[in-house]
């Protein structure tokens, strides 16, 4: 255990507003919906850093400082799902209701498409606004899904058609629709029965492409494998044992590292929940895992040390699983969540079964309803938000002992600290910046001497909010050429089908003896 030093900035984002932080552009909205979009300048408009107490564990907290640059946009995005565009294009897709109360020229988002284009290498198209050009979706929907899909395509799937009680049926869309690969519906809502089923855990489902390009589909206690182009149900998956899973009781759903060694099968990993929308609910400590891709594919459960629901899983640089953010008790919802989960959980998925679960400590800010977390470039992870109060409420009292938190932290992952920050592969150069499927490709960089192995990752982080990582993936991508000793290296590495790595834009990170490099981003065509 060692003293460390734990500064947090403290930042007021507004809905439409873009975070940026160590070369990665991070867009959000009240709600905290982040994603890297692009590389770009660090920016943070008039933040003010304050230097906490110190802190017993090997774990920092730093500031992120930058700017805060607001992006209009025309339609209310609040609760809203995304995806990246095979062309870089960040895609936002449905929302929420207009705001007359708040901003009269914020009009119905429901339906809302949304676009933000930002340039790989090149910094001429920040700031740029949203573009809303009036392309609708085929149906309302509020807390819906998205997928891109191998080909470039959009599965889109769920929500709400108005954001009502969800124990109504008729507020339910248990529909998808296809959008085309530049964002737009194909204009059509095809029934799912299992978001029927599913009622009223119907909405953000959980959703992963596997290896032969089918969908894995996972909502309330239910999963299945489903074929779009047949728009038929491939199999059905057993029933989770425990609570529900998704929302208002989300917990989280972690697709694990996809490589080569076993074929690129599909490790999903299920974690947390809870058993009813209210303040009482107990959670869930349970997790689920299971080989999806398996034809007779069967739930493994394993334990958290304690139940958490709105818990952030996202992988890490290193392939391991980081679970922070969220609540003990409580569901997702306004003033429906106590007891914080403050320490954060790695999850090794290559350690053995009771072994896998590593706990750490945590922050004493509380990271409850619209908390996110996202893997930057530099390896660390940004940690964000915290809304748990209709309105923006900034101190506590009897009635919201919880209120609005603008704080943004920045974590540290064990394979950072100490020298092992000062041993980072340097000066990586790509000879391409484009990736085709099936492609081999070279890269370069300096290694310190006494290096035995490493690994080349391709990253997704995807569209995050309300717990959930939409499009999250990672490979390890299958390489050769390494020298131990040598400080130059040069490595050559072939890329997987797009059913492993769909288009769009990722990051590749050099894995030296476990310590990432700055990420570069790629985009796959």
């Amino acid at each position: 255990m060692v003293n460390v030093e734990r500064s947090i900035m403290e930042l007021s984002v507004g809905i439409g507003h873009k975070v940026s932080h160590a070369d990665a552009a991070v867009c959000t909205d009240f709600a905290g919906q982040p994603m890297i979009t692009a590389e770009s300048a660090v920016r943070v408009v008039g933040a003010s850093k304050r230097q906490s107490p110190r802190l017993q564990g090997p774990f920092p907290l730093v500031g992120a400082l930058g700017q805060v640059v607001p992006l209009a946009y025309k339609t209310n995005a609040f609760c809203s799902g995304g995806a990246f565009l095979a062309d870089g294009r960040l895609l936002n897709i449905g929302g929420n209701g207009p705001l007359e109360f708040i901003d009269p020229t914020v009009t119905d988002g429901f339906n809302a498409l949304r676009y933000l284009r930002r340039g790989f290498g090149t910094a001429s198209f920040d700031g740029q606004d949203w573009v809303e050009p009036g392309n609708k979706l085929a149906s309302k929907r509020w807390y819906a899904s998205a997928q891109t899909l191998p080909d470039g395509r959009v599965f889109v799937a769920s929500g709400s058609l108005n954001g009502l009680d969800p124990g109504v049926a008729a507020n339910n869309n248990p529909t998808y629709e296809i959008l085309s690969s530049e964002g737009i519906t194909k204009g059509r809502n095809i029934r799912m029965d299992i978001l029927v089923k599913a009622q009223p855990y119907y909405m953000y489902p959980f959703i992963h492409t596997l290896r032969d390009g089918t969908l894995f589909i996972f909502v309330s206690k239910f999963a299945q494998i489903f074929n779009v182009d047949q728009d038929a149900v491939v199999r059905q998956l057993p029933d989770l044992p425990g609570e529900y899973r998704t929302y208002p009781n989300t917990g989280t759903s972690v697709l694990l590292p996809l490589s080569s060694s076993d074929g690129y099968k599909s490790h999903i990993l299920i974690c947390g929940g809870g058993a009813y929308q209210d303040i009482t609910s107990p959670t869930d400590a349970s997790c689920g895992r299971i080989v999806a891709d398996d034809p007779g594919a069967k739930w493994t459960l394993e334990s958290m040390p304690q139940g958490r629901v709105m818990v952030e899983g996202l992988l890490l640089a290193d392939g391991k699983i980081l679970l922070v953010n969220g609540a003990n008790r409580g569901a997702q919802g306004f003033d429906l969540a106590n007891s914080p989960t403050a320490s954060p959980l790695i999850y090794d998925p290559n350690a053995a079964q009771g072994q896998r679960f590593t706990e750490y400590p945590g922050s004493p800010i509380a990271r409850l309803y619209h908390s996110v977390a996202l893997l930057l470039l530099d390896g660390t992870v940004l940690i964000a938000g915290s809304n748990p109060v209709e309105q923006p409420i900034l101190q506590p009292d009897h009635q919201h002992p919880f209120v609005t938190d603008f704080r943004v932290e920045r974590w540290v992952p064990p394979y950072l600290l100490g020298e092992n920050a000062n041993r980072r592969p340097r000066n990586v150069r790509l000879a391409a910046k484009t990736l085709t499927a099936g492609g081999a490709y070279t890269l370069e960089f300096d290694a310190l001497g006494g290096s035995r192995g490493v690994k080349i990752v391709l990253y997704h982080g995807g569209f995050v909010t309300h717990s959930l990582h939409m499009g999250h993936r990672m490979v390890f991508l299958d390489n050769s050429g390494f020298r131990g000793g040598i400080v130059h290296q040069k490595i050559t590495f072939r890329m997987p089908s797009r059913n492993t790595a769909q288009p769009g834009p990722w990051v590749v990170y050099v894995l030296l003896d476990g310590i990432p490099s700055i990420g570069q981003f790629v985009r796959i065509q």
